[in-house]
């Protein structure tokens, strides 16, 4: 781990009671939810200006804790990489938001709750970003069921039978 990286992993320990992983020369903290907010302003006040990425985890059939929600932030001036992880269990599964910290988070708890469920406390609009409104569930769940219905590609499109308005009887 680089020294500057090192420094930092080591006062969200001793701080928030965080869990450091690295595999690969790639660094993981494992806070709790209760922590996220505290740790994103500590993150924030080390330099890390960009929150680059959040996506979720699920470990579906473990129910507790179901998913990791994860956070990756990058230090564009002192060229540093942190992901930090959230178990967050499966029954009534969120965290508070830290859009207020980084506003593009906004966007992107939107589409963890809309994929996977997750709701984050505290949003200033959460609803669904890329499924309709209407829709029921979330498809990046792994207990989603799924619909089975065969893609018409090149090579089975006269096995499959579309019944098109348009084409000719």
């Amino acid at each position: 781990m680089e020294k500057k990286l090192q420094i930092i992993v080591q006062k969200l320990e001793k701080e928030f009671g965080a869990i450091a992983s690295e595999t690969r020369g790639e660094v993981s903290l494992f806070v709790l939810a209760e922590r996220i907010i505290a740790v994103c302003q500590q993150v924030q006040g080390q330099g890390f200006e960009l929150l680059s990425a959040m996506t979720a985890v699920d470990y579906w059939p473990q129910e507790n804790p179901r998913f990791h929600v994860v956070y990756e932030f990058t230090s564009v001036s002192k060229n540093l990489r942190l992901e930090i992880r959230v178990p967050v269990p499966g029954l009534n599964p969120s965290l508070p938001t830290v859009s207020g910290i980084y506003r593009n988070a906004n966007w992107r708890e939107r589409e963890l709750w809309d994929m996977f469920g997750i709701r984050f406390e505290g949003h200033p609009d959460l609803r669904r970003i890329l499924m309709p409104a209407d829709w029921e569930g979330h498809p990046l769940r792994k207990d989603y069921p799924l619909g089975y219905e065969e893609p018409q590609f090149t090579f089975n499109s006269e096995e499959i039978d579309l019944r098109k308005p348009y084409a000719k009887e």
